[in-house]
C-alpha cells in the first residue's frame, strides 16, 4: 500500500507535536470517556479503553487527565457523546470515511461538508463507500536495522493476517481482535512500531500524484484538525515524496 506507512508515521509524529497543543488530548479524552461509558471503567475487561488508553500515553498524556476522562464516563453531568461516522469523496475520486464523536451532530455535520466542499470534496449518502474499508490492526516498523524476514516470521507465529513491503517500511496487518496481542507479542521481541492503531484499511486504491495528490492531502489533513473528528480513512496511494513535502 504505498504511501500508507508513510502517512501513518507522519500522523503519529504529529500527534505527539501537537499534543503540546492539547487539540489530541481533546480527541483522546473523547475516546477513553466513551469506551469506558460503552464498556466499563475497567481497561482489564474493555479492550476499546485499552487502546484509547494506549494511545493516551504514547502522546505523554498525564495519569491524571487518563483517570478524570474514565470517572467523567461513569460521573452525572457528563456530555452524552455520539459517534457518527460520515462518508464521502474527495478530489481524484478518493474514497473518505470520517469518524466523529459529537455532542451535536448538526455543528459537525455542518463543519466536516463545509470543509469538504471548500476543499474539492462532497458528502455522500450512508454505504456509499465504507464497503470499501474494514477494520484492521496495523503496525508500521521501520526497514532501517530492521530484519525483514525475521520480523514478518514472528508477526505471523503472533497471528497477523498479512505482511506488506513497502519501499522504507514493513506494515503487519492483523485482524482488530488480535492487534494487541501481535503489537505486544512483537514489542517482547525488541520490535518498536512507528505507528500501531487499528485502523480502517482500504480493499482498493486510488493512484494520485500532482495536484490531485497535494489536495487530498490537504483536505485530509483540515478535516483532521477539526474538533468533532476523530480519525479520517481514505483510500489514497500517493507517492512518499509528495506526502513527506506536503506534511511539513
Amino acid at each position: 500500500m504505498s504511501g500508507h506507512s508513510k502517512w501513518s508515521t507522519i500522523k503519529h509524529k504529529k500527534a505527539k507535536t501537537d499534543a503540546a497543543r492539547g487539540k489530541v488530548f481533546t480527541k483522546i479524552i473523547k475516546e477513553i470517556t466513551t469506551a469506558a461509558k460503552i464498556g466499563g471503567p475497567d481497561a482489564d475487561g474493555n479492550p476499546r479503553l485499552r487502546l484509547a488508553i494506549d494511545k493516551a500515553k504514547e502522546a505523554n498524556m498525564p495519569n491524571d487527565n487518563i483517570k478524570r476522562a474514565i470517572d467523567k464516563a461513569t460521573g452525572e453531568g457528563a456530555a452524552a457523546m455520539e459517534e457518527i461516522t460520515y462518508e464521502g469523496y474527495g478530489p481524484g475520486g478518493v474514497a473518505l470515511m470520517i469518524e466523529s464523536m459529537t455532542d451535536n451532530r448538526n455543528r459537525t455535520i455542518g463543519e466536516v461538508r463545509s470543509t469538504l466542499e471548500k476543499n474539492g470534496g462532497n458528502l455522500g449518502s450512508s454505504g456509499c463507500v465504507s464497503y470499501l474499508f474494514s477494520r484492521k490492526g496495523s503496525l508500521v516498523f521501520d526497514k532501517k536495522g530492521t530484519n525483514e524476514e525475521e520480523l514478518s516470521l514472528e508477526a505471523i507465529d503472533a497471528g497477523a493476517e498479512d505482511i506488506k513491503s513497502e519501499e522504507n517500511a514493513v506494515d503487519i496487518v492483523t485482524g482488530p481482535d488480535d492487534f494487541e496481542k501481535v503489537r505486544d507479542a512483537l514489542k517482547a521481541k525488541g520490535y518498536k512500531p512507528l505507528s500501531a492503531e487499528v485502523t480502517m484499511v482500504p480493499a482498493t486504491l486510488v493512484k494520485l500524484d500532482g495536484d490531485d495528490a497535494r489536495k487530498v492531502i490537504k483536505l485530509v489533513s483540515l478535516l483532521e484538525d477539526l474538533d468533532d473528528v476523530q480519525a479520517v480513512h481514505a483510500n489514497f496511494d500517493i507517492p512518499d515524496d509528495i506526502i513527506e513535502q506536503e506534511s511539513k
